[in-house]
């Protein structure tokens, strides 16, 4: 059952001159899955983003299942899925000295069976960055938000109700807007948290120098009956991994090796094992993986997310995919504290909850092997890939009744079971198993009870759910969810 709240109730702001709800600086994909979660909970929102233009290149190509339940709760799924068709299919590693000598590799199977539609209501997509920010920017401005892109935050100020910020774009020197909390979605070297005097930490650079060669050609003969998300070349002379970004004709070399004073077009027809004559280079990008986290996400009535927040060695996208949870769980409690129905309070526990989430993403993004035919195993420190998939990581406090130390969740092996902390488990409600358990919260609360299907809650227990689908306090009266809602959003002791 649901819990009576005003999830979908438009949020206006009572101070006088204030022009948003919430400012959101940066127009990536953390940034714009942020705008279109608070417009869902009824916030007015504000986006402004210097580029004139969403992402002209792939970067994150892989979305997990997590993500894609955040897009279903936002009914985008299916868009998003549609346009990821290109790489439908396309789930496979591949290995070889080149391309055209490149195997694939098997897919991942967990212990004991289990398929990823038993794991979630949705399957994880393939699709690129450059592909997904404009179905999610049309998405935001459909759904009310201001999207304003060619505008750059020039310099902002807060004080004890808001936040004074002043955009700069087009022909103009410079307007000031002002609102009640900023979002900084502004990337790895953010000029918010550089201003805030925010600090990092974590491993630092993982490897050594790398470049993105993005390049067209026509490899659709090549690897065909071998499709595969990514192939690594052994080549000596042209060492990398391949990526495929429509599973045609974009792709994505990366390779260690110095940017400037290159032969491209020769390196990677050394790569593909053939002439391919309609080669064509597009960027050539140096980077570097790293792994440094935030040390403070919360800067009064500013918040850092996405990049911002935290950046990480690219393994399955686990930066990308990061910042979309972080948007989760950071809007709704947003939404609860300008509704009045939360204190300031529930706003810390966005720092308690999700960097310990975005440390631990970041962790096991630098513990991953470039070796693709070496998979991780539980003695090599490794979370088992559903669990960074499926959002398996337990938050070890935050806006959550009960000790979730008490019942740790496991992080080697998969097994959800609705522990505090977590993600509820997916579980179908109907026979068409079109209704998930992930369909019960969001954009308000839910109670789950105990049902003979539901082996993880048995009859007489009942869980709380927030917005975000997190298991926030597990009971045996339904009765008294409604109290623990409240003393979680008030700050106050829960009722025992």
């Amino acid at each position: 059952m649901r819990l009576a709240e005003a999830g979908t109730t438009e949020v206006r702001l009572a101070e006088a001159g204030a022009e948003a709800d919430v400012l959101v600086v940066g127009g990536g994909l953390a940034g714009l899955t942020t705008a279109l979660l608070l417009r869902h909970h009824g916030v007015d929102v504000t986006l402004a983003e210097r580029r004139t233009a969403t992402s002209a290149q792939p970067k994150a190509r892989r979305f997990h299942v997590r993500s894609m339940e955040i897009f279903r709760e936002l009914g985008l799924a299916g868009l998003v899925h549609e346009a990821a068709r290109g790489l439908a299919g396309h789930d496979h590693m591949a290995v070889g000295r080149t391309l055209a000598e490149a195997g694939q590799l098997p897919l991942f199977q967990p212990p004991g069976g289990g398929a990823p539609a038993e794991v979630s209501p949705e399957l994880p997509s393939l699709i690129a960055q450059d592909t997904l920010e404009p179905v999610l920017r049309r998405a935001a401005g459909r759904a009310g938000a201001t999207v304003r892109f060619g505008t750059e935050l020039r310099g902002f100020s807060q004080d004890g109700t808001g936040v004074t910020a002043t955009l700069a774009g087009g022909q103009t020197g410079g307007e000031s807007v002002r609102a009640r909390y900023l979002v900084a979605a502004d990337g790895a070297h953010s000029p918010v948290r550089e201003a805030l005097g925010i600090t990092r930490s974590g491993r630092g650079f993982t490897g050594g120098p790398m470049v993105n060669v993005y390049f067209r050609a026509d490899l659709g003969e090549v690897v065909r009956g071998r499709e595969f998300n990514l192939c690594q070349i052994e080549h000596p002379d042209a060492p990398g991994g391949l990526a495929s970004v429509d599973g045609r004709f974009r792709w994505v070399f990366m390779s260690p090796a110095p940017a400037r004073d290159r032969d491209w077009p020769g390196l990677l027809r050394t790569a593909l094992g053939g002439p391919a004559p309609d080669l064509e280079v597009l960027s050539v990008l140096p980077w570097r993986a790293e792994m440094r986290v935030a040390d403070r996400y919360r800067d009064g009535r500013v918040f850092l997310a996405g990049d911002a927040a935290h950046v990480m060695p690219p393994y399955a996208a686990s930066g990308a995919n990061t910042g979309l949870a972080d948007a989760h769980n950071l809007a709704w409690k947003l939404a609860a504290v300008l509704r009045g129905e939360a204190g300031d309070g529930l706003l810390d526990s966005y720092q308690a909850e999700r960097r310990p989430a975005g440390w631990f993403a970041a962790d096991q993004s630098a513990r991953r092997t470039a070796d693709l035919r070496r998979g991780g195993t539980p003695s090599d420190g490794l979370a088992h890939p559903y669990v960074l998939a499926a959002g398996g990581f337990q938050y070890p406090a935050g806006a959550l009744a009960g000790d979730p130390a008490a019942d740790p969740e496991p992080v080697t092996e998969f097994h959800p079971a609705g522990r505090v902390g977590t993600r509820v488990p997916h579980r179908w409600l109907d026979r068409e198993r079109n209704r998930s358990t992930i369909d019960l919260a969001g954009p308000g609360w839910a109670v789950l009870t105990g049902r003979d299907d539901l082996e993880f809650l048995p009859p007489g227990q009942c869980l709380l759910l927030r917005p975000d689908h997190i298991v926030a306090w597990r009971g045996s009266s339904p009765a008294a969810a409604e109290d623990v809602r409240t003393a979680l959003l008030q700050g106050h002791p829960v009722p025992v």
